[in-house]
Order: C-alpha cells, then structure tokens, then sequence
C-alpha cells in the first residue's frame, strides 16, 4: 500500500537520519491530531503517519515499529483491531490508544489486548509525551529481554559443546563438574528474576513511575546474570582449550556488592538476613574477578543455607597487616587452616569473611569440608562440589582458607588474599 503524502514527506525530509531513532507510527483518520502529534515528536522519533488501520498495518509489515499512537474509532478497521494486528506483527510492539468517548470497558479491552495506555482526546502534550516516553521505555525493555534470551541459547550451544567432549573433559579432573556447579548460581538467579518479573507484570500491559523503574533494573540485573554465565562458560572453555583463562580484574567494593544484589532473589535468601559490609577503601582485589564472585557467591549460598530462618548472614572484606599468628595457621576442634606451599603467611592481606549464625559444622565433618563430592546437605541442594571449587580457587590465587566453627552458634570462613605491593592503607 503507498504512503500517505504526509509519511512520505516526513521520510524524505529525515534523509534516513532518523533510522536509528525509535519509530512512532501514528494511525488516525483525522489529520488534526495526527499532525499535532507529528509536530510534537518528528526531531526526536521516525514519525510515520496513517489514516486509516490498513495503511497502518501494511507500514508495520514494512518497517518495525517501536510505538503506535492509533485513534480507537475510525472507518473501517477499528483502532482495537489494529492494536489486535500491530501486536500479531510484533508482540513487543507498543500502543498508545487515543479515544474521544472513554469508558471503563474501552480501556479494560484496550489493556487486555496489550495496550500500553490510552488517552482521552483532546490530550495535552505533557500527557502524550509522558505516554510515548514511558512506551519508548518499556520497548526497549522487551528488546534487552530478548536480546539476553539469545543469548541464553549461545549459553546453551556452548554447554553442548562441553557435553560433547564430557569424556575429555572427565580426563581433566573436576572441571566439568565445577562448570555446571559454576553456572547453577548465576541460573538460579536468572530464573527468580524471571519469575519476579512474572509476578510484577502478571496480566498487566502498563507499568509506570516505580514499577517501571523496577522493571528497568530487572531486566538490567537479568542481563547481568546472562553476561556472568557466559563469563563462566568462557574462562573454563579457555582452560580447556589454552591451559589457562585471561584474569578480569573486579573492584572488591564492587564484588561486595554484586553478591548481595544477586543473591536478593535467591531461594535459600529467602527470609533470611544477608548483611553485605562495604569495605572503607576500595582498590581492585588481588584475585580474578569472576573467580572471586564464584568463590564469594558459594560461601554465601552455603551460610544461607546453615539453618532455618531465623538467620543471618554477614559478608565483609578487611585489611590485615599480617604476619599471621602462628595460632591462625593451627588446626584443632572447630577450625581448619587451608593454604598452599607458596603461602606464606607475612602479609599483608585483603580478608573476605562469611559469617552465619547456623547451626555450626559437625567435628566429623570438618576433615572432610573440602573433599570433592562431599556434602552434609541432602539431594538435590548439596552436591558437594563447591566447596572443593572454593578452595582451588583461593589455592590458585595464592592465598588460604580459614574455618571457625561451634556447634549452635554458627561458622565464619575467611577467605586470605595476598596483596603486598598494592599499596593499600586501610583508614
């Protein structure tokens, strides 16, 4: 179907510079209001314009449209079946309904259908440029959703990759296990965000002021999680396949704070207190950054999961001068020491704790705490693996493991890093 003067006119008139702005389609029989809303928008969106609901539809087949802004009563197609069309098109699309005889039923089918919003006519231009800017919004937010379930299924395809050589990978030790123990933390989390944003939205198509702003950061954290999966996959397809992973360095303020925003939504943090302590200084932590999230992340996971709630769980980073007493290093009734042969204890030292007020570790199972495959936890919560991920990790980056037990009043870990040279002063 040809466009209508006045689109052809805009189209020419944006020389194509307008194709990465967002493209607003406006669908009304009367050139008045399409024309206020052309004037109000054309510098800052492709504005395409349409009299009538087939001329919109054959637009939107076209060219892909960010946001509709269509008249609910025009002859032939009715503005609720082109929003029925537009949205068939491309279900992300989306539509402002404007309306000069509202009632309450127009807008409950306009909404069931997935409009966006709809205004009455006639509309200020506060209200459609809040209705068309909260759209634009929120359209970009299914986009990044999409964009992170592509990715997801990149995840996928490279899981299978590492399904296929199972065999290999088995000759290599734990690392095929510790891949899908590394990446069902970061899953988990994915998944109760989903669920979250499921709730949020349930059957409703419009979210504004604070549920947008909340839907914002879901989405932002989602894509976050699809970004750290992908982090894992990568670094232990690179050891696979190089013998070694390429260090990302990671703020420990920062790693701080990306465990306690990770774990917000986690199932065993529910009802539980999780109190994350920033550290008065801040510098890069002397250890790969993903490998510290992992090794953070699972210590955390375990102390929620130390008891029913009531529960609490606190998580801190501190500076030691060092050098360690020789008390620290000895291994007696509720403690254990665990460190490498180039540890050597002088310091100084960024210290990572995790502290919980469980029910505290058995002595019978302190000797074995970082056995691969062992666990006090039944099927399917404990696997036994990360733990023993927990210590090679720390091991690898040349520091030690410290374990304070008693049974009914909790367990501390403290996870030593080696930081001389970093010029760190603590105030």
């Amino acid at each position: 179907m040809a466009l209508t003067a006045e689109t052809a006119s805009e189209l020419k008139a944006s020389g194509g510079s307008k194709l990465g702005q967002p493209t607003l389609l406006v669908v009304d029989d009367e050139e008045g209001p399409r024309n206020s809303v052309r004037v109000l928008f054309r510098s800052e969106y492709r504005v395409l314009l349409s009299p009538g609901g087939e001329e919109a539809v054959a637009l939107a087949l076209g060219s892909p449209v960010d946001v509709a802004v269509v008249d609910i009563r025009m002859p032939g197609m009715s503005g609720i079946e082109v929003l029925r069309r537009l949205k068939e098109i491309d279900p992300d699309t989306q539509v402002i309904i404007l309306t000069a005889y509202e009632t309450l039923e127009t807008a409950r089918q306009a909404l069931r259908l997935g409009a966006h919003d709809y205004l009455s006519k006639p509309f200020t231009v506060a209200e459609m440029r809040a209705a068309v800017a909260s759209a634009v919004e929120r359209r970009l937010g299914a986009r990044q959703l999409r964009q992170s379930t592509e990715r997801l299924r990149a995840l996928h395809r490279e899981l299978e990759v590492l399904q296929a050589h199972q065999e290999w990978a088995k000759q290599q030790g734990d690392i095929y296990g510790s891949v899908l123990h590394d990446l069902n933390g970061p899953l988990t989390i994915i998944a109760g965000y989903i669920a979250l944003l499921d709730t949020q939205l349930g059957s409703r198509s419009y979210l504004e002021g604070q549920g947008m702003k909340q839907f914002r950061e879901v989405i932002r954290t989602l894509n976050g999680q699809v970004a750290n999966c992908i982090d894992v996959v990568q670094r232990y397809l690179g050891f696979l396949r190089e013998g070694r992973s390429e260090p990302r360095v990671l703020k420990v303020n920062q790693a701080l704070a990306d465990v306690n925003n990770l774990l917000q939504v986690h199932p065993d943090a529910r009802d539980k207190e999780l109190v994350v302590r920033p550290w008065s200084v801040d510098f890069e932590a002397p250890m790969n950054g993903v490998d510290l999230i992992q090794v953070l992340l699972n210590l955390v996971i375990n102390a929620l999961q130390a008891g029913p709630a009531p529960l609490r769980v606190e998580l801190a980073a501190a500076f030691e001068q060092g050098p360690l007493e020789p008390g620290r290093r000895s291994e007696g009734r509720g403690r254990r020491f665990v460190s490498g042969a180039g540890f050597a204890g002088e310091g100084p030292f960024v210290t990572f704790t995790v502290r919980d007020s469980g029910a505290g570790i058995p002595a019978e199972a302190m000797q074995k705490l970082f056995h691969v495959r062992f666990t006090t936890k039944p099927a399917p919560k404990g696997s036994g693996i990360g733990l023993s991920i927990v210590r090679r990790l720390v091991l690898q980056a040349g520091g030690a493991l410290e374990v304070e037990t008693e049974l009914g009043r909790g367990t501390t870990f403290r996870v030593l890093l080696p930081c001389a040279g970093l010029g760190v002063v603590e105030e």
